[in-house]
């Protein structure tokens, strides 16, 4: 049975200038931010190359987002392998895997069932990753700084993807989706060499066999927990249909479509920024259930087919939305004991990626059959119903979590 509260951590400092002080975090802040500016750059020209080969909002959407159905493999095979007793050899080990599947999109002249085949080893491993990483996260930064950490993130995933979309159009008009593909293998390199040279190896972690038999073990409790699994479904579930809408961009306005996924990175970035940096914990937690909803309410009008200033608007508007995710991991958090906080954290990443790749096909699918906007809008409206209905549930959660605390 996992225990559902952990030994508390002597106050410190928690602010950004306090964490970016602590080597240790600069090193897996630096990797993180090359792998996301490469993973956004290469996501953006392979979706441009199989939007101009086969026109297909499915196929166009699928391609930006089918790495993210590996990761579910990894939270169910190998994610034990993020609380091991050497995280650091295992999280360099995993950005070389990195470095390779990036660096196979460069080749030219690949088929697209090679290139999808790719993108989802690439997922797996680099859903392993992630699990390595945040198991670190929480090791190496204090537990009142968990949600500054995150937040941090967040911002630079958002500023990096506004970037990376912005750079990557820019770079369309003069190289080939192939050879952007080849500076986003640079930037990964770049990010394996910031980790294994500022990372320490964490070896005083107690000694666990990882395996499929340890993952299913930790899994099973973590899934036996009701309030873990209401934190889970709200994790997942109304921002992979978001990520859905998001997908959609290229199809529904292939001029404007680097412009909207800017920004919707823009609005994360403002949203994180708030939300982890302004506001208290319980400040966090009682405007968890409104984020939530601004994430999708404003792509709901999207089948009237707006003026583009107004779209772009509410693609900003609802991209603040996402930092309702900050409140629900540091709940999250406060449910898992740390032996397994790695591996928890690997299940939640791995499943609200999988969730976004699951949103991508199930609205680029819809896509097929209706317009762009109206599968957006459809989208939107089952993931605003979503957070409606598990409302009481994740309430019910955080009323759990304090009588275990009090007890």
């Amino acid at each position: 049975m996992l225990p559902d509260t952990s030994a508390p951590r002597t106050p410190a400092p928690t602010g950004y200038r306090a964490l970016l002080r602590n080597g240790e975090f600069v090193g897996l802040y630096a990797g993180f931010t090359l792998t996301v500016a490469a993973s956004t750059l290469s996501g953006f020209a392979l979706a441009n190359l199989v939007d101009r080969q086969t026109r297909s909002p499915f196929l166009t959407a699928m391609s930006m987002y089918a790495a993210t159905f590996a990761a579910v493999l990894g939270a169910l095979t190998l994610m034990s392998v993020a609380d091991g007793s050497r995280p650091r050899r295992v999280l360099v080990a995993l950005q070389c895997v990195s470095l390779l599947g990036v660096a196979g999109q460069a080749v030219p002249g690949l088929a697209l069932t090679v290139r999808f085949g790719l993108l989802l080893v690439l997922g797996f491993f680099q859903s392993l990753g992630t699990g390595t990483r945040l198991g670190l996260l929480a090791e190496v930064v204090p537990t009142a700084g968990y949600a500054s950490a995150r937040s941090l993130l967040n911002i630079t995933s958002g500023g990096m993807a506004i970037l990376g979309y912005a750079i990557g159009a820019a770079l369309l008009r003069y190289l080939s989706p192939q050879e952007v593909c080849t500076v986003a293998a640079v930037l990964t390199g770049l990010g394996l060499l910031a980790v294994a040279g500022t990372v320490r190896e964490h070896s005083f972690r107690l000694t666990r066999r990882p395996g499929l038999r340890q993952t299913w073990t930790t899994n099973t409790a973590l899934f036996s927990h009701p309030g873990r699994r209401a934190l889970l479904l709200n994790l997942w579930v109304p921002n992979g249909l978001v990520v859905g809408c998001e997908a959609l961009f290229i199809s529904y306005a292939p001029e404007h479509a680097g412009a909207l996924l800017a920004a919707g990175s823009a609005g994360m970035l403002l949203g994180d920024l708030t939300v982890g940096r302004l506001l208290t914990a319980e400040q966090r937690r009682r405007f968890a259930f409104a984020l939530r909803l601004l994430l999708a309410a404003p792509y709901l009008p999207f089948a009237l087919h707006l003026p583009m200033p107004v779209v772009t608007a509410a693609v900003f508007v609802a991209g603040t939305g996402f930092a309702a995710t900050l409140p629900l991991q540091e709940q999250l958090l406060a449910l898992t004991p740390e032996p397994v906080r790695g591996q928890v954290q690997g299940v939640e990443s791995a499943g609200r990626m999988t969730w976004q790749g699951i949103g991508a096909a199930a609205a680029g699918g819809l896509a097929q059959y209706v317009t762009p906007g109206t599968a957006i809008t459809t989208a939107a409206a089952v993931s605003v119903a979503v957070t409606v209905l598990s409302r009481p549930f994740v309430t019910r959660a955080r009323a759990v979590h304090v009588e275990e605390a009090d007890a």
